[in-house]
């Protein structure tokens, strides 16, 4: 099984610069994008064999989630709990026979870190629900969760200490997580490659030098670890400033 995930940074913007070849090519079971900043009716994507969930936000040309899978769910679910947060269309539960799959686009604490307050409580939410679920199935966790975990995630690790999506609070979530039986799984299976990074500043030379971070993840239950292939990204992949992370289990 061949699962991608792709923070797109606007999904019509994307398919003009080559989506839709990525996405033929890679040939995936599941594909999960993040950042598709629309509304119903502002696309028509033709995906023959796949069924497809969108989450959209509220706010128009702003965050937003999608699947495509090839086999049907047993079941999806939009958002969290009571407090689904379905207005900024950040999360999709998709229910197979032997896993759930949780496609999330986590909030930015933003650069003044005015956001950082809503990211924590965003976070506590989301870890007691991956909690709840993972007592009954193991999961999926992929998407852009907005935090580079170690400094090996990023490349100026020691001028970003304390900068949104390097501050402790954000890693330390991260952490807590990794820590309750879940596997980062391109860790698992490169720990000390560095220069692995998934997103890059649209400031000029900075993809070509390979200024990044590593902000997007497949994260799994430890349950799954014997059908755990490989976790890559897909670096040379353009058409958004995040580049696709794939992962393959049997």
């Amino acid at each position: 099984m061949k699962l991608v995930s792709w923070n797109v940074n606007g999904l019509r913007a994307c398919v003009r610069k080559g989506f839709l070849d990525y996405f033929n090519e890679v040939n995936a079971d599941i594909f999960c994008v993040q950042e598709t900043k629309l509304q119903e009716g502002q696309i028509n994507l033709e995906l023959d064999g796949y069924y497809q969930y969108w989450n959209y936000a509220e706010r128009k040309g702003y965050s937003g989630t999608a699947v495509f899978t090839k086999k049907k769910p047993l079941a999806v679910k939009y958002g969290v709990g009571d407090n689904d947060t379905q207005d900024e269309g950040r999360i999709i539960t998709l229910e197979f026979e032997d896993f759930y799959l949780v496609n999330v686009y986590t909030p930015n604490s933003k650069r003044d870190l005015t956001r950082l307050d809503y990211r924590l409580e965003w976070e506590n939410e989301l870890y007691a629900y991956l909690l709840e679920l993972e007592g009954q199935k193991p999961i999926i966790y992929c998407g852009d969760l907005n935090v580079a975990h170690q400094e090996i995630d990023l490349k100026n690790d020691k001028t970003n200490h304390g900068n949104s999506g390097f501050t402790k609070e954000e890693r330390g979530k991260m952490s807590r997580l990794l820590d309750s039986g879940f596997i980062d799984t391109l860790r698992f299976f490169h720990p000390d490659e560095d220069d692995i990074y998934t997103w890059w500043s649209y400031m000029k030379t900075i993809r070509e030098r390979n200024v990044g971070w590593r902000i997007d993840y497949f994260i799994t239950s430890e349950k799954l670890i014997d059908s755990l292939v490989d976790s890559v990204a897909h670096t040379k992949v353009m058409g958004s400033d995040h580049c696709p992370i794939m992962l393959e289990m049997k």
